[in-house]
């Protein structure tokens, strides 16, 4: 259903092989950060990053991916030892990034992104969602959904930060919901949380309800099932 969806979006997909030795390869969000080119940006037009994933039983996760995106970037970063950075901690909002620093990503490698990011014309704010409960990572918390408007949980809506933005609340008690992935005109959600895809819909977005019940299972939402660029 979720590439059926990011189909429906227009979007040309890439599928990787299953791997068994790494079960929390399907979220292979954590292993990148993705620099796409900007209309409004003078900095060089795009760039990957591999990450160092947070968790020790993730790092065979990077080979496999450095190799698919090397198709598509001819020149690759990579973030070093002992910094660790989860893909699911890098939230961008337009030619801004907000890097969260959690269990999963470390204030050195959270500053090595920020030096590769600022060699593209990227600016960055770190964000410490350490000991907030409910969240692994940033991205958990806060979406960014273009039109300098966010969706956030109570926990993160008051972060001065954020104050520039438009911000769609997540109530308590649909915090999940949080992690939603605007592509294109249409915004993926998660089934089952009526109150936030209304508040969506009253904005006018045209949203696509998933069921993503055993992805929650292991701390997984929408965004961390795919890198999109």
């Amino acid at each position: 259903m979720y590439c059926a969806a990011l189909d429906r979006c227009g979007l040309t997909l890439t599928h990787l092989e299953a791997d068994e030795r790494y079960p929390d390869s399907t979220f292979v969000e954590d292993t990148a950060v993705i620099v796409t080119a900007h209309p409004l940006s003078q900095a060089p037009s795009s760039c990957a990053i591999i990450t160092q994933p947070g968790a020790v039983t993730r790092a065979g996760e990077v080979a496999a991916m450095t190799k698919v995106l090397s198709q598509f970037f001819p020149g690759l970063h990579a973030i070093e030892p002992p910094g660790t950075v989860d893909g699911g901690d890098i939230c961008e909002a337009e030619n801004h990034f907000y890097i969260g620093i959690s269990a999963r990503t470390n204030w050195a490698g959270a500053q090595q992104l920020e030096r590769l990011l600022a060699l593209y014309g990227r600016t960055s704010t770190f964000i410490d969602i350490q000991g907030m409960k409910g969240i692994l990572h940033l991205k958990s918390g806060v979406s960014y959904l273009g039109d300098m408007r966010m969706a956030v949980i109570d926990a993160l809506s008051e972060h001065e930060d954020f104050q520039y933005y438009d911000l769609i609340r997540v109530d308590r008690d649909e915090e999940y919901a949080a992690n939603c992935v605007r592509v294109n005109n249409r915004i993926l959600i998660a089934a089952g949380y009526p109150r936030f895809e209304k508040s969506l819909q009253e904005l006018g977005y045209e949203t696509i309800a998933l069921e993503m019940s055993e992805f929650q299972k292991m701390d997984g939402g929408l965004s961390c099932l795919s890198l999109r660029f």
